[in-house]
């Protein structure tokens, strides 16, 4: 065949139904808005992710685009590159699959011409040994090893959901568990927000079937959320770990729906602890949560699900991601601890709302490392302890304190009602009762 064949032009124009590989920078969710650079949720533009500025160590480039010593998060459900619209719920996977299955086809068609031409001029003795020849092996029984990654994704796949969501002008898709047998679904406030005001949301379950779901509550600070699946029972529900005692390099286990493939597994380590990073992208201190770091494959259609130990017990919520340029996974994703997940959540599920941790003062960087505390309430919990305009934080107990927001996402790790210590940076000490308040959700 030659260039000149016309049959051979038409079978490569986009008229003859070749199926279009889709760009590697695609949106991948189906999400039907465009993203320009900016996250999205429910269709609204909001900031960009904020990592904390670490001045004078690298810093954010023109536009806003972050430095290479500056990484910054997104939403996992969201990926941080132009968009382009899904034909439908399940439009891309398939044509993802086309794709793979029309390069199948072409290079099995190619391999299997030169195997024929060096099958006839290399012919073997019929004596030779050939594994073709050797009976397949005897199929895989028993149990997985414990602690093993296949032994985590059969303990918890079955409690993974997968959360079709639509809301005004706009749908998302995103993850879940569950965490009882009645219906709650633990997850990201970002993925069900746009079902908000008047949308939808549909719960996968394992086994593919569908079930409708209604928010029970939600807390765009700390960017969790409670759903429950109507007319369900007898569910099977996760196992919840702790975070309080994670280790750098430990083992961990995500799984979710990436670009809408359910029940997707991999695997990766702690990568570090106490990262701050903003929930809900609005780029300011109200939505800073102190992330568990991860390395394991985290992508758009991840968020909320849950992020566990090789024992299986979920000890975490995958939240975001840090998405440059070109797209996808680069080994750098964000969950939320799931000590501060589970309090949140029981307090969604106990009254509807979550409430906020806080001192009552407004903080912001110091020059020289540390939070200088602003404007301090009347009444408020940082006035009650003597905290004054000025008083740089550098440690809260044992944790340093390298900038405001990482004093406000260790404030946010913490229970209302709580003592905790505040070392400044002239030596002293200042004890402050923690306080809390109901968060509002417009």
């Amino acid at each position: 065949m030659t260039d000149n064949d016309p049959s051979a032009q038409d079978r490569h124009t986009p008229e003859s139904g070749t199926p279009e590989q889709p760009s590697p920078e695609a949106h991948t969710g189906s999400s039907e808005h465009e993203d320009t650079g900016r996250y999205q949720d429910g269709g609204q533009e909001t900031n960009e992710f904020q990592y904390p500025p670490r001045t004078p160590v690298g810093g954010y480039g023109q536009g806003g685009y972050p430095t290479a010593a500056h990484p910054q998060p997104g939403y996992a459900s969201y990926p941080y590159v132009p968009s382009q619209p899904s034909t439908g719920r399940r439009g891309l996977p398939g044509r993802l699959v086309a794709g793979i299955a029309l390069l199948a086809l072409l290079v099995g068609g190619g391999a299997g011409a030169a195997a024929g031409y060096l099958a006839t001029d290399t012919a073997r003795e019929p004596s030779a040994p050939n594994a073709l020849d050797q009976p397949p092996p005897a199929k895989q029984t028993g149990s997985a090893p414990e602690g093993s990654v296949e032994a985590v994704a059969e303990k918890l796949k079955p409690s993974v959901v997968q959360l079709q969501v639509g809301g005004l002008g706009s749908s998302n898709e995103g993850s879940g568990f569950i965490i009882s047998e009645d219906g709650y679904i633990l997850t990201n406030n970002h993925v069900v927000e746009a079902a908000a005001r008047g949308g939808q949301i549909t719960v996968v379950f394992h086994n593919g079937e569908e079930s409708s779901a209604e928010i029970v509550g939600r807390d765009p600070t700390t960017d969790i959320a409670v759903v429950r699946a109507q007319r369900v029972s007898g569910l099977t529900t996760v196992e919840l770990g702790r975070s309080d005692d994670l280790r750098v390099g430990e083992s961990v286990v995500a799984i979710g729906s990436p670009y809408e493939l359910a029940g997707t597994v991999t695997a990766g380590i702690v990568s570090s602890l106490n990262r701050p990073v903003t929930a809900g992208g609005q780029g300011d201190q109200t939505t800073v949560m102190d992330a568990i770091q991860t390395d394991a494959a985290i992508n758009p259609g991840n968020s909320g699900g849950p992020l566990a130990n090789m024992q299986g017990q979920v000890i975490g919520i995958n939240s975001a991601i840090y998405s440059p340029s070109q797209g996808g996974n680069v080994g750098i994703g964000f969950a939320i601890p799931i000590d501060q997940a589970r309090r949140t959540a029981d307090e969604i599920i106990e009254n509807g709302h979550a409430n906020q941790t806080y001192i009552g003062a407004t903080v912001g960087n110091a020059p020289n490392g540390g939070a200088v505390i602003g404007d301090v309430e009347p009444g408020s919990p940082a006035e009650q302890a003597g905290l004054e305009s000025g008083n740089v934080v550098v440690k809260m107990d044992d944790r340093r304190i390298e900038d405001a927001n990482g004093l406000v996402a260790a404030i946010r790790t913490r229970a209302p009602g709580e003592k905790t210590t505040f070392t400044l940076a002239d030596g002293s000490t200042v004890e402050v009762t923690l306080g809390g308040q109901p968060v509002r959700v417009n």
